[in-house]
């Protein structure tokens, strides 16, 4: 499984997992069957509010899994119609969330959970 971690610069399995998706700099993407590691820069970073579109920000790389402490509504259905599931990371490292993943330790996000502006934001 390919899970991707926003994160503000890749210091590696230490880096923290960013507060909002839309505006991570970059991306951690983790395959959990072969442990390569690759990261991304958000393609879409400067998007206007509410306009993420998440796809985008990814470059194209397929992933099955995001881990994220804040999303929005838009990016967040845009995610799960591409059948990405995304869950509410705590907080704490890549490595430290990574690990709530696989034992299965973290919630999906719902809608309930997103952020309706950067100055709402659940998390």
């Amino acid at each position: 499984m390919k899970i991707c971690f926003p994160v503000e610069k890749d210091s590696g399995p230490d880096s923290m997992v960013y507060g909002h998706f839309g505006s991570a700099p970059a991306f951690m993407v983790f395959d959990t069957e072969t442990m390569e590691k690759k990261t991304l820069v958000n393609n879409d970073v400067h998007h206007a509010h509410g306009m993420c579109s998440p796809l985008k920000a990814l470059s194209g790389e397929h992933v099955d899994a995001i881990v994220v402490s804040g999303i929005g509504a838009g990016a967040l259905a845009g995610l799960n119609r591409a059948g990405i599931r995304v869950y509410k990371a705590f907080y704490g490292s890549v490595q430290e969330n990574l690990k709530a993943v696989k034992i299965g330790g973290l919630p999906l996000f719902t809608q309930a959970h997103t952020c309706a502006g950067h100055g709402n934001c659940a998390h």
